[in-house]
C-alpha cells in the first residue's frame, strides 16, 4: 500500500508541474489578476475533481470486481491513453502563451468557473480512468475507498502545486517570456511524464 501511493504521489506531482491547460489558466489568471485569482480558480478546478473520482470509483469497481483479465485490459486502454495524450502534445505547437487575456472576475466567480472548467471536462473523466488503476494497492479489496484515497491525495498534492504556481506566478511568467526555448522544453516535459507514466501503469 504504502509503495502504491508514494509512487501516486510521485507521479501527481510531475503531472501537476507539467504544464497543461488547468495549470496554464491558473498562471494566466495570476500573471493578468494577481495571486489571489490564481488561487481561487485553483480552488474551483481541485473541487471539481470530487465529480470525476465519484465517477470512476463507482464505474471502475464495478467493472474490476468482475475479472483480473478485465483490470488489467483498463490498465492497458489506460496506458495507450497515455502515450496518445504524449502524442498529441507532440504534434502540438510548442508556445506557451501568457498572454490570451485573463478578464477581471470577482473570486467566487473564478471558482465556480474553476468548478464547471473541471466538471463539464470529459478528458478529465477520461484521464482518470487511465490513471488511478495503476496505482490500486490491492485490486481483490474495497476498490471504492481506494479510489477515493488517490482521488483525495491527487486533490491535495494538486492544490498545493497549483497554489504554488498561482503565489509563484510572476518570477515563473518573468521567465517564461525572456526564454524563447522554454515552451519546447515544457512540451518535452509532459511527453516524458506521459509516457513514463503509461510504463509504470503496465510494469
Amino acid at each position: 500500500m504504502i509503495e502504491s501511493i508514494i509512487a501516486f504521489m510521485g507521479a501527481t506531482a510531475l503531472l501537476a508541474f507539467s504544464p497543461g491547460p488547468d495549470n496554464i489558466y491558473v498562471l494566466t489568471q495570476s500573471v493578468a489578476n494577481g495571486r489571489n485569482s490564481g488561487l481561487a480558480t485553483t480552488a474551483g478546478l481541485i473541487s471539481g475533481c470530487i465529480v470525476h473520482t465519484t465517477l470512476v470509483a463507482f464505474g471502475l469497481s464495478a467493472i474490476i470486481a468482475t475479472s483480473p483479465t478485465v483490470f488489467f485490459a483498463i490498465k492497458l486502454l489506460g496506458a495507450l491513453y497515455l502515450v496518445y495524450l504524449a502524442y498529441s502534445v507532440f504534434k502540438s505547437d510548442a508556445k506557451v502563451s501568457l498572454t490570451d487575456g485573463a478578464p477581471k472576475k470577482s473570486y467566487t466567480a473564478l471558482f465556480k468557473q474553476g468548478v464547471m472548467m473541471n466538471i463539464l471536462n470529459p478528458k478529465v473523466t477520461i484521464f482518470f480512468l487511465a490513471f488511478f488503476p495503476g496505482f490500486l494497492w490491492d485490486p481483490d479489496g474495497n476498490t471504492v475507498i481506494q479510489f477515493y484515497i488517490l482521488g483525495i491525495l491527487f486533490m491535495i498534492e494538486s492544490l498545493f502545486i497549483f497554489g504554488g504556481i498561482a503565489v509563484l506566478a510572476g518570477s515563473i511568467s518573468g521567465y517564461l517570456r525572456k526564454s524563447e526555448k522554454v515552451g519546447v522544453v515544457l512540451k518535452w516535459v509532459q511527453i516524458i511524464v506521459f509516457i513514463g507514466i503509461a510504463v509504470f501503469i503496465l510494469i
